[in-house]
């Protein structure tokens, strides 16, 4: 492994085991649950939206170390954004995972560069997107259970 990789593997296991803004959101104004029927993985995001800023945001559940890693540094990465920049920072970390992106050194993506390599393995694509995927859901309102299936 390269020095780089090491610290992406390293940077994963530390949000995967202690994962920050795990936690109910009382203020969240939005939320929405995920699923992952694969591996059963289980998220709900909490969002406080004012007007259209991130104000805070927060997700509880359970999964593996790539849906939590996910999770938590998705959590720090959007506290701030508006709903645009949020949706684009969707756009690419999906390229990224999905291996449709390999400019790592994108200022936006930040920590989140260290997925990376996920799209070497596709079955943990889905691990990786699903606070994703529920994100978008809690942001437009919608009810059902979002699924990566």
């Amino acid at each position: 492994m390269t020095d780089l990789q090491d610290l992406y593997q390293e940077l994963i296991l530390d949000h995967g085991s202690r994962p920050r803004n795990l936690k109910k959101l009382a203020e969240a104004n939005h939320s929405a649950e995920g699923y992952n029927p694969l591996c059963g993985d289980k998220v709900k995001v909490y969002v406080n939206l004012d007007g259209e800023v991130v104000k805070d945001i927060s997700f509880e559940g359970a999964g593996c170390a790539i849906s939590t890693a996910s999770a938590s540094i998705m959590t720090e990465t959007l506290k701030g954004k508006t709903r645009a920049e949020a949706d684009a920072l969707f756009e690419m970390f999906h390229d990224l995972v999905t291996g449709q992106q390999r400019k790592l050194d994108s200022p936006e993506l930040g920590k989140l560069a260290v997925f990376s390599g996920v799209s070497e393995f596709p079955m943990r694509v889905k691990c990786a997107t699903l606070s994703w995927h529920t994100l978008r859901a809690a942001i437009k309102g919608k009810e059902e259970v979002v699924s990566t299936e």
